[in-house]
Order: C-alpha cells, then structure tokens, then sequence
C-alpha cells in the first residue's frame, strides 16, 4: 500500500519545528565535524555563538538554555577545558568571572554562521523573502505566547 504524503498542514507545528531544527543542528554539526570541531558538547555550540553574535552574559545564556545553573556550569568548564571559552576576572568587580571566545572558539562560532548563512540562501531560494518574513513574524509571535514570552 503507498504511503500518503503529508503536507505541511497534516503535521502539528512542534513536529515541523523540530524537522527545522534538525535541518540546521544537523548541518551545522556536520560542518563544524569536517572542520576540526567534532568535541563541542550538546548546547555548546549555542553558547559559543551567542557569546559571537552578540556578546551576552551567561546569565542571559543559561536563561535562553532552559537548563539549571550547575549544568551551565559544567557546559561552561567543558567549554573551557577544551578551549573554546576562557575565563576571565571581571576587571570592574573582582568577585565576577567574564567568559569570552578563544581563537578556537571564534573558528567554531564562524563555522556555525556560514553553515546557517548557507540553510538560508536555500531557504530564500526555495520559497522568498516574503515567506521567510512571516515565518520569522510566526515564530517570534510562537515565542511570545511561551512562559518567558511578552504574551502570556
């Protein structure tokens, strides 16, 4: 008997996110493999490109991850023992450690980007930029409605 082909209207919306998160988790860690990055631990390489992308503090970090202090922490001590991330002392208050990108980190982070700038050129191309927009309008309302959201 032949299978009936779905579309998109047939699936329920968290199933399609994680297909879509699949595309990019799995391209991304195939490219970071192929360059030399195959040891970042799970949830790694969002630390690090957050921390590239945009500078924030862990404290930001570990509230987008959803996970608790102490398995932040030892994402973190992963991180910086196999030298992606590097400690620092806070230079304003001495009791604060700084988290920042090494050399290698920076490698890891721009890896990632190409490989999420190359899912979207095919995206672009695939279904437009006016598609594109509402499904970033979409997604950005989706996260609203959630616990840490704007909308609840």
């Amino acid at each position: 008997m032949a299978e009936k082909k779905l579309s998109a209207d047939d699936i329920v919306l968290p199933a399609l996110l994680r297909g879509a998160r699949s595309t990019y988790g799995g391209a991304i860690r195939d490219a970071l493999a192929e360059a030399g990055f195959d040891d970042i631990p799970k949830n790694g390489i969002y630390v690090i490109g957050a921390i590239s992308r945009m500078g924030a503090p862990m404290a930001t970090i570990i509230r987008q991850l959803g996970v608790s202090k102490q398995a932040a922490g030892q994402l973190v001590d992963a991180l910086v023992l196999r030298g992606y991330l590097e400690r620092a002392v806070d230079d304003e208050d001495r009791r604060r450690l700084t988290v920042a990108l090494t050399e290698r980190g920076r490698a890891a982070a721009e890896v990632s980007r190409k490989t999420v700038e190359r899912i979207d050129a095919a995206l672009l191309k695939k279904v437009g930029r006016e598609h594109i927009a509402h499904a970033r309008a979409t997604l950005m309302a989706l996260i609203g409605l959630g616990p840490k959201g704007d909308d609840s």
